[in-house]
């Protein structure tokens, strides 16, 4: 939707006033956006434009837009549809106007919406229009409601009684479209509303996940996204039945002040229709919305945990550039062996039987030894599903027998076999097994999390909850987002990145990533950004967006393999000149790069945060922002939920955080819960404060439930070493 300008000046004062960000700013923002650059881009490399905002800042305007942009076309709507009803008054234009929220929208519109037939349709086709009318404007007459009745009485209204009802219902639903009425029942209801909810009528209380909702209750404002989440996760299983309990004394006091004028002759008439306006019209629909309300609320509050776990997960410290054995355990069928190269390309499989009877042992043992010496592996990745203790231990053994030192790591496999059976692996490895893509994508995530988990739907990875109740397309938009701020945080290297890895890449997408591996294979590897040019379909604006977050390992020109954007090489340059030195000489010289002064290059485009970034860059150019790469070490003597003791001490890692508290892979197939009050030996409102998806953390068993597979740990209790 094109904005005229004035709509577009009063959506930024609106989105500054909401965001606290200054309007120069918040124009800056949108226009860059209006005009196709990417969040990582704008929060990277124009820097000056925006004052600069982190990527949270400028996503949130980004969505404020959409959602501005989005009222602004219902708005036009509800202006055109009130106006051809012969309905828009000054009064109600300015009010329309003035709307910041849909909802109170909606309210204004409400009395112009076509209705289904109602009793206040059916009473106004009896002609009882006129008696409404009558009775409350009745004030300070003394005629009674059977004499204002009489009049109306005939083969379609058969007694006063009749009338009064009718009119009565004309009076609730016109009492009921009042958009300040409304508003003021909406927001005590927001305010001091309790979400209730009880096991469904006729369902017997015999134990279930929902157990604990059999009779609950908590402040509308204060249930937490996890509860609420549950709540209706077993409202939709037909366990429980949920509603909003109101303050409906308080409400209805409010609404008779509104509706009765002092000293009406016929005031409990009036009471009695406000009463029926409000639970038959006003309350279910206020119900109704909040429950909308509090289901988004929790939706976002969710999204925004899974996004943050995923963050950590993505970003976790790579084992780089070694190479390895990945290893898909399994019991009868075997466990699928794959070795890649530095690089993540597969050299050989193989298959083993260890666990099929001892005399299958020490052939299993000659293809596991005989591959990682023909292979030269440095590190073996071991999936952590099925018989993944049992292969850990064989593969330790048989290592100690042949004397040698390689890392043995458990890798979580979550997603794996989504991934063995996609289009992207069977692209990727047309003619191998299901089982083989596993054992290299286990072996790939080892070496480069990021580059290997980008080809699955983040939401198969396993890092959040309730992900199939969420909305999938609020769900989606931010997952994606996360994944791109990931990819373009770290930078790509544009002569092995894979295609599903390019895509995320800003400016890029899945057809000029296509592009770009097609390129690639035809002409051989990039030798400088420059060539990008060549692409077809890949322009100047395309160029602009991706060149900084793409790498080219020893390439010709040094900042090609650097977060450098190639708009800034000149100065860069002049710098280096500056200073009598080669570009070569200066980039990775972090002591001349301390000696140049910043403030001579200042200008409109580049200030000196864009300075500060370029000179850190030239300091460690091409350097990985990730963390140092270390595994937890899991007791040898714990492989299943039997071999739990509490007041056990384990090492584990964090493998998911929740809004209730974290999740910890000590080794067995069963996580352990963290509960929130067991994080620290403080008070914890978020556990995302103390703990994050990927962290190695030391933990005391202090319950094991082994018939319903939970595991209860503490953080605060585990004293020493683990």
């Amino acid at each position: 939707m094109a904005l005229m300008p004035q709509t577009l000046t009063r959506i930024l004062h609106w989105l500054s006033e909401e965001t606290g960000i200054s309007p120069p700013r918040t124009r800056s923002t949108l226009e860059l956006l209006r005009e196709g650059a990417s969040v990582p881009f704008i929060a990277r490399y124009r820097k000056e434009k925006t004052g600069e905002l982190d990527e949270v800042q400028i996503r949130s305007l980004e969505q404020g837009l959409h959602y501005y942009q989005e009222l602004e076309e219902r708005r036009s709507s509800v202006l055109a549809s009130i106006l051809d009803q012969g309905g828009l008054t000054e009064q109600l234009a300015a009010a329309i106007e003035n709307c910041r929220r849909k909802n109170e929208l909606e309210d204004l519109y409400l009395p112009f919406r076509k209705k289904r037939r109602t009793k206040a349709t059916m009473a106004r086709e009896r002609g009882l229009a006129p008696l409404a009318r009558s009775i409350l404007q009745a004030c300070g007459r003394s005629r009674d409601l059977q004499s204002l009745a009489s009049p109306f009485v005939g083969p379609e209204v058969p007694g006063a009684g009749a009338a009064l009802a009718g009119a009565g219902h004309i009076l609730a639903e016109d009492l009921a479209d009042q958009a300040q009425v409304r508003a003021g029942a909406r927001e005590l209801s927001r305010r001091k509303g309790r979400l209730c909810a009880r096991a469904a009528p006729g369902k017997d209380l015999a134990p279930t996940k929902f157990e604990q909702y059999y009779d609950h209750g908590e402040p509308l404002t204060r249930a937490p996204s996890h509860r609420v989440l549950a709540m209706l996760r077993g409202e939709a299983e037909g366990v429980l039945r949920l509603g909003v309990d109101a303050p409906q004394t308080e409400i209805l006091q409010g609404i008779r002040r509104a509706f009765i004028p002092a000293g009406h002759p016929h005031s409990d008439y009036l009471a009695e229709v406000a009463e029926d306006a409000y639970d038959r019209l006003i309350a279910p629909s206020i119900e109704t919305e909040l429950r909308a309300e509090a289901k988004d609320r929790a939706e976002l509050e969710a999204i925004a945990v899974f996004a943050a776990n995923l963050r950590n997960l993505l970003l976790a410290a790579p084992a780089g550039g070694r190479r390895v054995l990945g290893v898909d355990p399994g019991l009868r069928t075997g466990s699928k062996l794959a070795a890649v190269s530095e690089t993540g390309r597969f050299l050989a499989q193989a298959t083993v039987y260890p666990h099929t009877g001892a005399a299958r042992i020490p052939e299993a043992r000659r293809e596991l030894l005989g591959l990682i010496r023909l292979q030269r592996a440095e590190m073996i990745a071991l999936g952590n599903g099925t018989a993944g203790r049992e292969m850990e231990e064989f593969i330790r053994e048989t290592l100690q027998e042949a004397g040698l030192d390689i890392p043995l790591v458990m890798v979580s496999e979550a997603g794996a076999s989504i991934y063995s059976a996609s289009d992207i692996a069977r692209e990727e490895f047309p003619h191998l097994d299901l089982t083989v893509r596993g054992a290299i994508s286990i072996a790939r995530r080892l070496q480069d999390p990021l580059a290997e988990l980008v080809k699955l739907d983040p939401k198969s990875i396993g890092v959040g909850q309730y992900q199939h109740d969420l909305n999938q397309g609020a769900l989606k938009n931010a997952l994606d987002a996360v994944v791109e701020s990931c990819v373009n945080f770290v930078g790509v290297d544009l002569n092995t990145a894979s295609r599903p890895l390019l895509s995320f890449v800003s400016g890029i997408g899945p057809a000029l990533a296509a592009a770009i591996v097609a390129h690639r294979d035809e002409n051989g590897p990039f030798k400088s950004r420059r060539e990008l040019l060549r692409v077809p379909r890949f322009g100047p604006k395309a160029f602009e967006q991706a060149a900084g977050f793409l790498r080219i390992r020893n390439a010709a020109h040094p900042l090609d393999d650097s977060a450098v954007h190639p708009e800034r090489y000149k100065l860069v340059e002049t710098m280096a000149r500056d200073l009598g030195l080669r570009l070569s000489e200066l980039a990775g010289n972090a002591e001349r790069v301390a000696a140049v002064d910043l403030t001579r290059y200042c200008s409109a485009e580049a200030g000196l945060p864009t300075l500060r970034d370029i000179a850190a860059e030239l300091s460690k150019p091409g350097r990985d922002p990730r963390e140092r790469f270390q595994a937890a070490q899991f007791r040898k003597d714990v492989r299943e939920i039997a071999d739990l003791r509490e007041g056990m001490l384990l090492q584990g890692t964090v493998s998911n955080v929740a809004a209730f508290g974290a999740f910890v892979d000590i080794g067995v197939h069963q996580d352990g819960l963290v509960h929130i009050s067991h994080l620290a030996n403080r008070f914890v409102k978020d556990p995302a404060e103390v703990v994050r998806v990927g962290d190695i953390v030391r933990v005391k068993v202090i319950g094991v439930d082994a018939a319903r597979k939970r595991i209860a740990l503490s953080i605060k209790e585990a004293a020493g070493p683990a």
